[in-house]
């Protein structure tokens, strides 16, 4: 029997100022998150970029994760960020 052991890390993304932003972060805080990627809002304003791109820092916090844990992660369904983190742009 296989058991999947949960990560206690998501992919952030956020819109701050003129950038969309890519942090690693524990599951319900953005305190301690680490940016790993950003991009500016206007390069993304097609709904192929802006996926091209969510793609990519999925691809890199993956990688990540399988070159410390030595398991590919599976990705959930995006969710909207916490009441307590939203603050339009920042």
């Amino acid at each position: 029997m296989t058991t999947k052991k949960k990560i206690p890390l998501r992919l952030a993304m956020r819109a701050e100022g003129l950038w969309w932003n890519a942090y690693i972060a524990k599951p319900d805080t953005m305190e301690g998150a680490e940016q790993i990627g950003s991009i500016l809002l206007g390069a993304v304003n097609k709904p192929e970029r802006k996926a091209a791109f969510l793609d990519l820092m999925k691809a890199i916090m993956s990688d990540g994760i399988e070159n410390i844990s030595g398991k590919v992660p599976s990705w959930e369904e995006p969710k909207g960020a916490p009441e307590n983190e939203r603050s339009g742009n920042a």
